[in-house]
């Protein structure tokens, strides 16, 4: 018998990674992660954006000195959706144990690869969400980077990270904005003109603004603390952070309640 969340009587949610799912479009083009002018160049000219802030937020909620060369030590970070670990490794050489979750064999046996050639222990897993959730695993912090938008059932995905965060924990959920400037920039600049990324990577219609993401949160049980816009510098050709700019790429941060 399938099991059915008790919101929606649906299949708990996933991030399908059978060939024609979600997963399985960036599962297919795993031998490339790891390549800065591949198809994933658009997320490595992004990481250091994305590392400098969720670096800044888990320290911020921890306690911790974001500047010191181990500013994680002793912290587990989850990030769901890792692909090839662009961000797990930054976050294992600061210090944290890290757990890199992803839906396609593919992806995660990539990431692995890349790992032992790095000397870093992760612990990578082919995972969903709920998998971990079921298994009582919990955080001190997760990162949730440009996977909401691929979920078919957003608030469920959502519900079920929250479940895994610990007690004055934090995650950081980055995603994309539902604008017109959005669909000019990420979908036809992205994927038709620059060829920055693959023609059909995202769909417009999944995209979630901010208060959206904020109230999803929120019934989730996870206070949003901070919202954050990524915005490309062209002439730099580099990323920024700017709260004042999320009408493309932005990132929420959210905290669980002290028990």
């Amino acid at each position: 018998m399938t099991a059915r969340t008790p919101e929606t009587g649906e299949p708990p949610d996933k991030i399908v990674s059978e060939p024609g799912g979600e997963a399985g479009k960036f599962g297919a083009l795993a031998g490339e992660w790891w390549d800065p002018d591949g198809a994933f160049r658009p997320l490595h000219a992004m990481t250091p954006c994305r590392l400098r802030y969720a670096v800044r937020q888990i320290a911020a909620q921890h306690g911790r000195d974001p500047d010191a060369p181990r500013a994680l030590e002793g912290l587990r970070i989850l990030d769901i959706g890792c692909g090839g670990g662009l961000l797990c490794e930054p976050m294992a050489r600061l210090g944290a144990t890290v757990t890199g979750a992803d839906p396609d064999a593919r992806t995660v046996a990539a990431a692995r690869r890349h790992a032992r050639g790095a000397g870093l222990d992760i612990d990578y897993r082919v995972a969903e969400t709920e998998t971990l959730r079921d298994a009582g695993e919990t955080f001190d912090a997760i990162l949730n980077m440009e996977v909401v938008e691929h979920a078919p059932r957003p608030q469920d995905f959502l519900t079920a990270c929250a479940a895994l965060l610990r007690p004055g924990g934090i995650m950081i959920v980055s995603t994309l904005n539902r604008t017109l400037a959005s669909r000019l920039f990420a979908i036809v600049g992205a994927e038709y003109i620059l060829r920055w990324l693959p023609v059909g990577t995202h769909d417009w219609s999944k995209f979630v603004t901010p208060d959206e993401l904020r109230a999803m949160l929120r019934k989730a049980g996870i206070d949003p603390v901070d919202c954050i816009g990524f915005v490309f510098n062209p002439l730099r050709r580099d990323w920024g952070l700017d709260p004042r700019r999320t009408e493309v790429n932005y990132a929420v941060a959210g905290v669980s309640p002290e028990e």
